[in-house]
């Protein structure tokens, strides 16, 4: 099925004034409100952004690639605008279809950020998960995530002029393990903005699912895909616990069944449903979100996950930490402090 076949218009809540804080991840919103209120980092940036070259990357794309209008592909712009419309995007990103048989679409560009859609992808998928799928890149757009792309990209290069250093390319290592965790939390609120400009939980499911198998949906099963999450996250021992760390360190987005079943949890613990139904923060309230109950925020997101999360190497560390509890309390018994 693809972007041409015509389906009846669903009515959409329409999201005035909506907030990026609203689908952002508490991890990534966390690091994107200290980011906007840290004076003199978005120029910085700027200035970072001439190494890699960002004109260029537009010229590129505008010489080799498809800009999206009306008279060009038609039905990817009717829902690139509706999508823009449902989440209240007042000035819509440039939209380039690129020629590739890899399944992505990614978000480019600092002070003017453009998405580009690879064709594979656009084949791949019916209209409402292409809605999800540019839902997902505004998402990126509007919360200024090409800031840290742009920042890791330059990082990753600059890793390869240190590499003599041992002390400096540890150092530049770090910094990009930890850009890769906020990547990855940032695609989970691109997921959460594909979300709420499709409204329909099973299409972003969907996505999920023909992204993980390369778009054989009539042989895949819902149930069973969500099962995936429950046992990657649960199923093994240490040794899977310390191989899910070494394979996820490089990795800039979750892996899909993380995604589904990350995306599924969102909705039931009913911040979607509150959203659409008109509970949300407003943008204009921005400049004064309080950076230090961000932080608490993200910092809780990470304790509530580690707390229900069945994986061995966090249960291990659970038990531990009850065990020494349990010694404390033991010790204080018997020796109060005076």
């Amino acid at each position: 099925m693809s972007v041409h076949d015509e389906r009846p218009t669903r009515q959409r809540t329409t999201l005035t004034d909506i907030s990026s804080r609203a689908w952002e991840h508490p991890a990534d919103r966390g690091a994107l409100v200290a980011l906007r209120q840290l004076k003199g980092f978005d120029f910085l940036l700027r200035k970072l952004s001439g190494l890699i070259n960002e004109r260029a990357f537009r010229l590129q794309f505008l010489g080799a690639a498809i800009r999206v209008d009306e008279r060009q592909f038609p039905t990817v712009h009717r829902l690139y605008t509706e999508a823009g419309m449902t989440l209240d995007v007042r000035q819509l990103p440039e939209l380039y279809v690129t020629n590739s048989p890899i399944w992505n679409a990614v978000t480019i560009g600092m002070d003017k950020p453009f998405i580009v859609v690879n064709s594979a992808l656009l084949q791949g998928l019916d209209e409402e998960e292409t809605r999800f799928i540019l839902g997902h890149e505004l998402g990126h757009a509007q919360s200024g995530h090409a800031l840290y792309q742009s920042l890791l990209f330059w990082l990753i290069r600059l890793t390869g002029a240190v590499n003599w250093m041992p002390i400096g390319a540890l150092g530049i290592r770090a910094i990009i393990a930890a850009l890769h965790e906020w990547s990855r939390k940032a695609e989970l609120s691109g997921d959460r903005a594909g979300l709420l400009a499709a409204q329909d939980p099973a299409v972003a499911l969907r996505v999920q699912m023909k992204l993980a198998s390369g778009g054989q949906l009539g042989e895949l099963d819902t149930t069973a895909f969500l099962a995936q999450g429950t046992e990657y996250e649960s199923a093994g021992d240490l040794r899977d616990s310390l191989l899910k760390l070494l394979l996820l360190e490089a990795q800039s987005h979750p892996l899909a069944v993380v995604r589904a079943h990350e995306l599924r949890r969102w909705v039931d613990e009913g911040d979607y449903t509150a959203i659409v139904s008109g509970n949300y923060p407003k943008r204009q309230d921005d400049a004064t979100a309080s950076m230090s109950q961000e932080a608490k925020n993200a910092a809780k997101s990470y304790s509530d996950a580690f707390a229900r999360s069945q994986d061995p190497l966090a249960k291990l560390l659970r038990d531990l930490g009850d065990g020494l509890g349990g010694v404390r309390d033991w010790v204080w018994s018997r020796f109060p402090p005076r």
